[in-house]
C-alpha cells in the first residue's frame, strides 16, 4: 500500500504547473564547433553571389544557444555583428527568417508584436497568434524582453493600437493572470463556469463580453477543457459555435483562437501554417515566423497533428508552395518528411 501511496502521490505532485514538454525538430548539434562554423559562414557571405547553402546548412541546424557562440566568434573573426552581415548579404523571405533564428523564441515573439503594432494600421492577426497562443511564463518572458528591447510596456502599445472588447481581451491576456493547472478538480467551479458562459453569451440578448474574458483569460487550461465539455449540458451548441453566434471580427477571431489552442496548441499551429500555404502565394510572413518560434518548442508535434489533419505531410506541402533557398531552409528546420 506504501507503494501506491507513493506512486499516487508522484501522480498527483507531476500534475502542477511544470513546464509544457518539448518536441523541437531543432537541437543542439555535436561536436560542436563555434570557431569553425563562424569562418565557414564569413567565407560563404564574403563568396561572390552568396554561398546561401552553407548559412542555411549551419544556422537552421544549430540551436539558439549555439547560434549565439557562432555570433559571438563571427564577430571576433570578422570584427563585425553577424545579424548585420547576414542583412547585408541575404534579401526577402530568406533575410527575415535568418535574422529571426538569431533572436530567442521570446525576443523574436517581442520584436514580432512590435511589428505588428508599428506605422499605419495594425496586424491584428499577428497579434491574435502570439498572445493568444503563449502560456503564462512565455508571456512574462516576453513582456520582460519587450521592454528591454523598445523601452516600452507591451500593455500600453497594446491599449494605444486596439480598442475596445478586443483591446480588453489581449490585456487580460498578457496580464498573466491564468491559474496554474491543479491537481484537484473542482467539479463544482467547472459546472459555475460552464453556466456563466452560457448565460453571459447564448441565454441572453446581447454578450456580457467581460464575463467571457474573466473566465477565458483566468482559469487553467485543463480546467477550461472542462468548462468547455460540461457547456455542451447548458447550451444547444458547443463553445465554439456559440463564439460565432455571439461575437464577430477580431474578438470573434481571438476567443476561437483560444479555445483551439485550449483543445490542441500543435493542430492550430498546423491549420495556421496550411492555410498559409493555401493562399495564392504564400503567406510568407506567417511560414517563416510560426517555423522560427516553434522550431525548438514542439514543430516536431506540429508535424504530426499536419499529417493527421491533411493528409499530407508539412515537408512535402512547403516543397510545394515555396521556392528557392528559402524553401530549403524552411525544409531544414522541419525536420524531415514524415
Amino acid at each position: 500500500m506504501a507503494l501506491v501511496a507513493e506512486f499516487l502521490g508522484q501522480l498527483t505532485l507531476s500534475y502542477g504547473g511544470e513546464e509544457e514538454p518539448k518536441f523541437p525538430t531543432v537541437f543542439p548539434v555535436r561536436d560542436f564547433d563555434p570557431t569553425r562554423d563562424a569562418a565557414r559562414i564569413d567565407t560563404a557571405i564574403k563568396t561572390k553571389g552568396v554561398d546561401e547553402q552553407t548559412v542555411i546548412d549551419i544556422l537552421t541546424r544549430r540551436s539558439y544557444d549555439q547560434r549565439r557562440e557562432i555570433a559571438f566568434e563571427f564577430e571576433r573573426i570578422a570584427k563585425k555583428d553577424l545579424m548585420t552581415a547576414l542583412k547585408g548579404a541575404l534579401s526577402g523571405s530568406l533575410e527575415a527568417l535568418m535574422l529571426g533564428l538569431m533572436k530567442s523564441t521570446a525576443q523574436y515573439d517581442a520584436s514580432e508584436l512590435k511589428a505588428s503594432m508599428k506605422g499605419l494600421g495594425t496586424d491584428e492577426e499577428t497579434l491574435i497568434e502570439l498572445v493568444c497562443s503563449r502560456n503564462n511564463e512565455e508571456l512574462a518572458e516576453i513582456k520582460k524582453l519587450y521592454r528591454e528591447l523598445f523601452k516600452k510596456e507591451l500593455e500600453k502599445d497594446i491599449a494605444g493600437d486596439t480598442s475596445g472588447d478586443f483591446a480588453k481581451l489581449l490585456l487580460a491576456l498578457v496580464q498573466t493572470r491564468r491559474d496554474e493547472p491543479s491537481n484537484v478538480v473542482d467539479y463544482e467551479k467547472i459546472d459555475d463556469d460552464a453556466r456563466s458562459l452560457y448565460e453571459a453569451g447564448v441565454k441572453r440578448k446581447g454578450t456580457d463580453v467581460t464575463t467571457w474574458i474573466c473566465i477565458m483569460s483566468q482559469r487553467s487550461i485543463p480546467h477550461l477543457q472542462k468548462v468547455f465539455e460540461r457547456y455542451k449540458c447548458y447550451s444547444p451548441y458547443d463553445i465554439k459555435e456559440s463564439i460565432r453566434k455571439e461575437v464577430k471580427g477580431d474578438l470573434e477571431k481571438s476567443f476561437l483562437t483560444l479555445v483551439e489552442c485550449f483543445e490542441n496548441k500543435q493542430l492550430y499551429f498546423a491549420n495556421r501554417l496550411n492555410e498559409a500555404m493555401k493562399s495564392k502565394g504564400a503567406k510568407e510572413k506567417v511560414l517563416t515566423r510560426i517555423m522560427v518560434s516553434r522550431c525548438e518548442v514542439d514543430l516536431m508535434k506540429i508535424r504530426t497533428e499536419f499529417k493527421k489533419q491533411h493528409k499530407k505531410s508539412l515537408y512535402q506541402t512547403i516543397a510545394e508552395h515555396t521556392k528557392g533557398d528559402y524553401q530549403k531552409a524552411l525544409l531544414s528546420l522541419c525536420g524531415g518528411d514524415d
